[in-house]
Parts: C-alpha cells; structure tokens; sequence
C-alpha cells in the first residue's frame, strides 16, 4: 500500500507541472508582444531653425589704464599719488581718474587712440579729436581750424586744465628762458631802431644846413630799413616761442573713451604703489553680447539676424540683432564659455584639448540698453538662423525616411492601422522639426499621424534604408 501510494503522489506532481509554470517559463512560451507604432501629428505653422550659443555681456570698449609720467617730470619710477574713483563708479568725460607723481590722468571722449604729445603748433587728427572733447566741456577753441593747436586750442586746455585743479605742462621745458631772450631779443632790437632814426632825423637836419643831405640822408634810411627789419624778425621769433611755449597735452595725462558714461571696471592700485602694468580698466560703450559659433554653424548666421538673450541668473530676456561674424577663426581662449551644438540648439564644448576655441567670433547688439549690472555675465544667446515663408507643414526630423533612390517620404498611419508612404520635400528645420512639402500629388495635411518609431521593435520610421 505505501509502495503504491508513493507511485500515485509520483504521478500526480508530474501532471501539475504541466499546468503550473514559472513566470519566466511563461513569458518565454508567450513569444515576443506586438510592438507599438509611434506616431505624432503633422503640424502647420511657422517653423525657426535656431543656434545656441554661451555669450559673454561686455561693453564696445574696454581699455587698460597704465600712465606714466611725462618726460622730465619725474625722475625714477612712477607713484600713484591718488585713485580718484572707485570700482564700478560711472565715468562722466573729463572725469579725473587718478594721479601719477603727482600729474593728472582724466577721460575724454574720443575713438583715436594716443599715440604722441600735443602742443601748440601740432596738427592733425588727434588735435581735431581733443579740440572736439574740449568743445563738449565748454571750452572753445576759437578760431583755430580743426586740427591745428593754435592759440584759441592752449586757452582752452589751459582752461580745462584748471578746471579739474592742475596747472597744465609748458610745451617747453626750459624755465621760460627760451621766450625771456625772445622779449629781449625785440627790446634790444626796438632800441636800435630808434637809435638809427635818431640818427638820420639829426642827419637830414646838418645835411639841410650846409646844403648837401644826399650822403647823410641815403645811408641813414639805409640803416633805418635794415632796423625795422631786424624789430620785425624779433618780433615773429617772440611769437613763435610764445606760442610754441604755452600748455601742452601729454600722451601720458588722457585717456579716449568711445562713448559715456563709461565705468571704472576695476581698480587694481592703491596710493602709494608703484605703476607696473595696468593701474585700472575701464569700459565704455554700449553692452553687447560676444559669443563664438562652430564651423558647422558659422553658415547659418549673418549679420543682421534676430537674437535672444536669457540671463539665467536672473532671468532677464532681451532682444538684439548679429552686429557681426568673424571670417576667419579664432584661436584665443574662449571667454565666453561653452559652445553650441548643432540646429536643434544643444550645447556642447566649444573648446580643443588643448584649451583654445575653435569658433568664430560673433557680436550681438540689444535692441535696447541692457543692464549695466549684466556687464560680465555668462548668458546664453539664441540666433534666429531662418524661418519658413509663412506658415507649412511640419514634422518630426524622426518621421522623414530616405530611401535607396534618394527620395525622402514619411508614413502616415490611418486610425485603422494601414499605413500609406507620401514623398515630401524637405525644407527648414530646426528644434528637431522639419517643413515638409509633399511631392507627386502625395497628400498630406494638418493632424495626420506620421510615424516616427517603433517601442518593441528593430526598425524605426519604416525607413528603406
């Protein structure tokens, strides 16, 4: 009885093992599920392709400030002696900015940069660009022409000079000797002049007396002609020297600024330091935003482009226009930091191995101010590279197929399941979209469903290839 009931229990596990089943077992003897068909709608409307990039907010203008003294002035190294701004502070033109051994530095408004001392007598464009700057501060320069340093240009350089609290330089360094022995080379020269008409008054009248003035009288206007001569040429040399020895403006005093207010960036000096290198930076100009594109994106951009501007940080948007792009790449550093990807508007390093950018230099302008407390700031820029013509159908870059023969399709999927091909021609694309026109009679419209996948699957879009 035990023996036969151990035969039964035997039994009776083996046929419940072909009803009772792990759930791997099962899933293995179901077989693969029907794989889902991914589709989205057809769109119409206006489609943007964009380029995104990682921007730098900086002025038009940034110049580094290193005076030294002017020649003769100071002997030995040159000292800040005082720093009369700080960092950040807006700039007004002909704003001191600081002293060094004691002379002046100060901003005026300009573009050409300095490159030599101005005195009277010296003409140019840089003479056109300081009389320019005076003129706006209310000093004229009266009628000296543009870009000759006359008379009416030392007044009024004089005048500004002693408008911030510094007497000017003399353009000639020598004590005055120089116009001293000018006044009395024409003093001397005045005596003997009238020392020889003295003489020929008393000639002419002995010369009547005994009735014969003709060798008297001929060589004393003789004497006389030469004297006024002499007075005449006394009398220009003093101009000359007075002229040449009034103020002048060292290259070392002034600093061109495009445009204001400008701002003291940074200050890197105290009083009492010695000048080595930049003593502070200035910015001037209105903010932009400079950025670097990749050689895949260098084509999509040009000048005049819309652009947007997000300061993340903040959260301020702004809106600008490409002011330009460069030809030619850049292989400096990259300030602005990262680069762009491709359309679609990923962002990628824009930066080699080695450290260097490897992009090309874009400049986008505001259309409005931009906060000056954005000066500096990382922001990312999107280009609006270009736009369909109105409104068009449009699809997921996912849903085109490219067949052996070199024509683009995609499948509409009905409600029912069938599915049928239409042929498109591509056309903008961008934020991983594509406009479509159909080709051959192919019908395609608005809330159709193309497929762009397959969940479970091997194939995607139903491509040929």
């Amino acid at each position: 009885m035990i023996a036969l009931a151990a035969v039964l229990l035997a039994g009776a596990g083996v046929g419940a093992t072909a009803f009772v089943k792990s759930p791997a077992q099962a899933a293995a003897d179901a077989g693969a599920p029907e794989p889902d068909v991914l589709t989205a709608p057809v769109d119409f409307r206006v489609l943007e392709s964009s380029v995104i990039v990682r921007g730098k907010v900086t002025a038009g203008q940034s110049v580094e400030v290193a005076p030294q003294p002017a020649a003769g002035e100071t002997a030995g190294r040159a000292v800040v002696t005082r720093i009369a701004v700080r960092e950040g502070q807006r700039l007004s033109p002909g704003k001191l900015l600081m002293e060094v051994s004691g002379r002046p530095v100060f901003a005026l408004p300009g573009t050409l940069p300095v490159y030599r001392d101005l005195k009277p007598g010296s003409t140019g464009k840089d003479v056109a660009q300081l009389q320019k700057a005076l003129r706006s501060l209310g000093h004229g320069t009266g009628s000296d022409p543009s870009g000759t340093f006359g008379a009416g240009t030392t007044a009024a350089l004089g005048a500004f000079y002693a408008s911030i609290g510094y007497d000017p330089l003399p353009a000639m360094d020598d004590g005055g000797e120089a116009l001293k022995a000018a006044e009395e080379a024409v003093s001397g020269a005045r005596r003997a002049l009238e020392d020889v008409q003295d003489g020929a008054d008393k000639g002419s009248t002995k010369g009547s007396t005994n009735g014969s003035a003709k060798g008297a009288g001929s060589g004393s206007a003789r004497d006389v002609t030469r004297a006024r001569e002499d007075l005449a040429k006394a009398r220009q040399e003093y101009a000359d020297i007075r002229a040449a020895s009034g103020p002048m403006l060292p290259a070392g005093e002034v600093v061109y600024l495009r445009g204001f207010p400008a701002r003291a960036s940074s200050v890197q000096s105290t009083v009492g330091s010695v000048v080595e290198g930049t003593v502070m930076t200035l910015t001037a100009g209105r903010l932009m935003v400079r950025a670097h594109v990749m050689e895949h994106q260098k084509g999509l951009v040009r000048r005049g482009q819309s652009a947007v501007i997000l300061s993340e940080l903040s959260g301020v948007t702004a809106r600008g226009r490409v002011e330009s792009v460069a030809t030619s790449l850049d292989t400096g550093r990259n300030e602005t930091g990262s680069g762009a990807g491709g359309e679609g508007g990923g962002e990628g390093d824009a930066e080699s191995e080695g450290g260097e950018a490897q992009g090309y230099l874009m400049e986008i302008v505001p259309t409005k101010a931009l906060d000056a407390r954005l000066t500096g700031e990382d922001v990312r820029v999107t280009v609006a590279a270009a736009a369909t013509d109105g409104k068009a159908l449009v699809v997921p870059v996912t849903a085109l197929s490219s067949g052996a023969d070199g024509r683009t399709s995609v499948t509409v999927r009905a409600r029912s399941g069938t599915q049928r091909r239409v042929e498109v021609r591509p056309g903008t694309s961008g934020d991983g979209f594509v406009a479509v026109t159909p080709v051959k009679g192919g019908s395609l419209s608005k809330g159709d469903r193309v497929v762009t996948g397959i969940r479970g699957g091997a194939s995607d879009a139903g491509g040929d290839g």
